[in-house]
């Protein structure tokens, strides 16, 4: 109560498990928490820290530029390209010797400003009582905490302020929630040792780096240890007696291949007495090194199961022989003859959004948005629900596909597949020549899709080069009454408003840090064999523009009729000390960057974009960098920010309110947003009646415009209506009929969806890099330039750009190798070393061998252009990417002595690093000439 513990979320530094950080609302800058400090906290934990005296403060590192792209934050194109259900991908398949460089780990950053919903433990004052912190659970009490708390942070605040240099540094108090991730870890199992000198077991020295195949010493301690895959988990012990039997005798018969596989795991305690965590085995995942092993240990990590739908669940769908009754028919608007198509990567099949057009009088134009009606068939408080709700999204790996929906649900019943009648809950606009929306329609429809497009074909319909389009319009397959030039000439209009849609956006402040993104091709046989940068196309912005449209009315309908419990998507302004850091970062390099507000700091991107047509490497940086400035987006329910109705904006957007209406097959917010609008439709049309019926009896004849108008999902919301008796009434009954969460129950849920998506995003991101892993070990090597963001005497920091990823490339103590590190300057030099390893302490150093930081070529077995041969054979490597760009690129190796500075292209090569009994990840190693080779 006196504000001298705070609860925030334990986020460990990925580099250096050693560093930990929270984050306390209202504090501009991360606690750091070190060492034993950590007091056996976990990654992802709610914790209770106290903090130390300024005097204990640290300083902060570098020049707090961050220059990492690969570290924190959330991409901006990510969040806006998922309005359309990112059809364009996923449907279709901290040191401190490094200048510059800022360390974090990765993840999520809770907003500083936000109350989180209250159960969700994060970011409150906290009552502690003999060493344990909990939050009360009576509010009542929590005020009198919370204005502690303010006054804590106040002062805190003002203590940054007057030390700018240091970071605050704290310590744990205790744990208020234990992590979901406990009970997902994945890793090795590894011989366990004592001390060699003989002191007692119990002192539980793990030794993770170094792999002594000592089975003998595991058998007689009783013991083995899990070494992480996962760098921000401490090593783990693990009691033989839990082994299976069959591991067991294979201990026993000394089967070394054991410390090959991976295993799935769960923390069960972690005592005082203990310096590392007890741990038990749930399954062994099998083989290390197999891309399906390392995948089905990606999902188990991230909590995602892709076991078979319960029977339970199966039975809440309808007969195979379903079809849509006459009943339906006639409570749905019938758009059945209006030009409706999709528009999805050529192997979606579960196609959740449709679009139709028409053709009104005086130049408007008719737009639909057509969303495959899944709360038709997926009821609240049914088996099916709860299993939709606990995996809250699908899951798209590349090459496997977790549903959130049974797929005979998703890509049957529901998907809007062309040529049949489909159940639809649509958002239609009535738009004029200036794009501007003169009318709106919301609800239930029943609607026939005359054909399904790809990006790629849509592209080449509305393309202006006659070639490509004649081969696209032969390709096109139309059902029902229209015909071919009909849905051409539909795809152009749209296209046309879309652009419009998009301007007017822009010019409202949005902002785009969209970039080409890595994409795997696979063989024949599933294995990868390619990769290219894919870019979106105009096509793909036509279904942007409209999603984007649907989920902004959808939002504004449902927040507006029940101000307590819509579940809405805000995104955070990023943090005011990243965006300055950002703009002294690019001050140094010269661009001038405005960033006091998302529409001009897009401006300033574009005016960047147009600067470095020349050298697009260093744009893709910087996007990377200003994507890692921003926070994360996250679903919230409106009760908890009832009275900071400014903090239900999205950022990226700049807009006032937001949602996910347009993917229910593989998103549940979108289910939950559905069953709201049904609420407000339902009470829109009982408030009209009633309206009616009491108009008659008191003998006052009601205007057409009254009665007809739709009070609650029209343009204009009529609060007067909704705060009547009967809007009262009828909104209350409707909420009641179809189940919409009550605020306390909408936050939980909001919380679980926010961190179920997250969890989603690691899987997705982790299978990237498996299958580049992959391809990267079946290639063995890939040579390619890389940019140097970070530099300093132990390792650098190199973008890779053909891979959009950031790597570190350790150069101290390698034997055969001098470096000279000149502070003032910022260089680095590297050159050969013949002299033996220097002596530290009387003692040779522990050093490295050169393979491990750098390929070297003699010059002499180097083929020069003007030394090819008649068939002009040359050094060259495959290109990374496919189609116009799949050429032959040659890359010539760095010659020692060689100087390095903040920025310069470097040649490296590319490697696949582990799996078979460590973590896999790609490295980058230095490309050199020397004939000291």
């Amino acid at each position: 109560r006196r504000g001298n513990v705070f609860a925030g979320k334990f986020r460990v530094n990925a580099h250096n498990r050693n560093e930990a950080y929270c984050t306390i609302e209202g504090i501009p800058v991360d606690v750091l928490i070190t060492g034993p400090a950590q007091n056996r906290a976990i990654e992802g934990d709610v914790v209770a820290i106290t903090l130390d005296p300024v005097v204990y403060w640290t300083r902060m590192k570098g020049q707090n530029i961050a220059c990492n792209p690969a570290t924190g934050g959330v991409s901006v194109a990510r969040e806006v390209s998922e309005t359309n259900g990112n059809h364009s991908l996923k449907k279709g398949q901290a040191d401190a010797s490094c200048r510059f460089e800022k360390c974090s780990n990765g993840q999520p950053v809770p907003d500083r400003m936000h109350n989180h919903h209250k159960n969700s433990g994060f970011s409150q004052a906290v009552i502690c009582e003999n060493g344990h912190a909990t939050v009360p659970a009576n509010y009542e009490d929590l005020d009198e905490a919370k204005t502690e708390f303010a006054r804590a942070v106040q002062r805190i605040c003002s203590v940054i302020y007057n030390h700018p240099s240091r970071r605050p540094t704290g310590k744990v108090v205790s744990v208020i929630k234990k992590s979901p991730r406990r009970s997902t870890v994945v890793g090795f199992l590894a011989p366990f040792s004592d001390f060699p000198d003989g002191e007692q077991r119990n002192q539980m020295n793990v030794q993770g780096s170094k792999r002594m195949n000592h089975i003998s010493s595991s058998i007689f301690t009783g013991l083995v240890q899990i070494l992480p895959t996962d760098p921000k988990f401490p090593q783990m012990i693990v009691s033989i007696s839990t082994l299976s039997d069959g591991i067991k005798q294979r201990l026993k018969e000394g089967d070394t291949t054991i410390w090959k596989e991976l295993v799935a795991a769960q923390i069960d305690e972690w005592n005082e007495e203990s310096p590392y965590p007890w741990a038990c085995v749930v399954q062994f995942l099998g083989k290390g090194g197999q891309v399906e092993t390392h995948m089905d240990a990606i999902l188990f990590e991230n909590a995602i199961s892709d076991v078979e739908f319960s029977p339970e669940s199966m039975a809440c769908l309808p007969d195979t022989c379903w079809k849509i009754s006459q009943e339906e028919l006639g409570a749905r608007k019938d758009l059945r003859n209006v030009l409706t198509l999709t528009i999805d990567p050529p192997t979606a099949s579960d196609l959740d959004d449709a679009i139709s057009i028409e053709t009104l009088s005086g130049g408007i134009v008719r737009i639909g948005v057509h969303i495959a009606d899944v709360s038709y068939f997926v009821h609240p408080e049914t088996a099916l629900d709860a299993e939709a709700q606990i995996r809250s999204t699908s899951v798209y790996t590349l090459r496997r596909k977790v549903s959130m929906l049974p797929s005979r649900l998703s890509e049957e019943l529901v998907s809007l597949n062309p040529g049949v009648d489909r159940l639809a809950f649509s958002v239609i606009w009535d738009i004029d020549p200036h794009g501007s929306i003169v009318n709106r329609w919301i609800g239930r429809t029943i609607i026939f899709s005359c054909c399904k497009l790809s990006y790629d074909l849509v592209q080449d319909l509305i393309s202006s080069d006659s070639s490509q389009f004649r081969s696209a319009a032969a390709s096109l397959q139309v059902h029902g009454m229209f015909k071919h030039e009909d849905v051409i000439k539909s795809l152009r209009c749209l296209y046309e408003i879309s652009k419009n849609l998009k301007d007017i956006r822009f010019k409202g402040g949005a902002l785009s840090l969209d970039t080409s993104k890595p994409t795997i091709l696979f063989d024949e046989d599933g294995a990868p064999c390619d990769s290219y940068r894919y870019k979106r196309n105009d096509a793909c912005f036509i279904v942007e523009e409209l999603m984007l449209l649907a989920n902004m009315s959808a939002a504004e309908v449902i927040s507006n009729a029940f101000p307590d419990c819509a579940l809405l998507r805000r995104h955070p302004e990023p943090n005011p000390r990243k965006l300055k850091e950002f703009e002294a970062f690019c001050a140094k390099n010269g661009f001038e960057l405005d960033s006091s507000s998302s529409g001009q700091l897009h401006l300033s991107i574009c005016r960047l974009k147009e600067e470095l047509q020349d050298d697009p490497v260093m744009f893709d940086i910087l996007m990377f960098y200003a994507s890692k400035q921003m926070q994360s987006a996250e679903y919230f329910c409106t009760g908890d920010l009832i009275s900071k109705k400014d903090d239900w904006a999205h950022y990226a957007l700049s807009i006032p309110l937001y949602t996910h209406f347009t993917s229910p097959l593989r998103r549940y917010p979108d289910i939950i947003v559905h069953r709201t609008l049904n609420a407000v439709i339902e009470a829109e049309q009982m408030y009209l009646k009633q309206r009616k019926i009491s108009t008659g009896r008191n003998g006052v004849k009601a205007t057409s415009c009254e009665v007809a108008s739709r009070c609650f999902t029209g343009l204009q919301f009529s609060k007067d209506a909704a705060e009547s008796k009967e809007g009262r009434e009828a909104l209350s009954a409707a909420a009641k009929k179809f189940k919409v969460p009550n605020s306390e129950d909408l936050g939980e849920a909001a919380e679980h969806c926010n961190e179920r998506k997250w969890a989603s995003r690691r899987a997705e991101e982790a299978g990237q890099k498996l299958y580049m892993w992959a391809l990267l070990k079946r290639n063995e090597t890939h040579v390619c330039n890389a940019r140097v963001l970070g530099l300093g005497p132990r390792f650098m920091s190199v973008y890779v750009p053909k891979l959009s990823m950031e790597r570190r490339i350790y150069y101290d103590e390698v034997e055969g190798l001098s470096t000279e590190w000149l502070e003032a300057t910022g260089t680095l030099v590297l050159d050969a070393c013949r002299n033996r390893p220097q002596k530290r302490g009387g003692q040779f150093r522990c050093s490295r061998a050169i393979e491990e930081v750098a390929v070297v070529v003699n010059p002499s077995e180097l083929m020069l252009p003007e030394d090819r041969d008649e068939s002009g054979a040359t050094e060259t490597v495959e290109s990374v990417l496919l189609s116009d760009e799949a050429v032959k690129v040659e890359v010539a190796p760095a010659v020692l002595p060689m100087v390095i500075s903040y920025l310069s292209d470097i040649p490296v090569v590319l490697h696949a690093i582990g799996g078979e009994d460590c973590p896999v990840d790609i490295g980058v190693r230095l490309y050199l000439s020397s004939y000291f080779k």
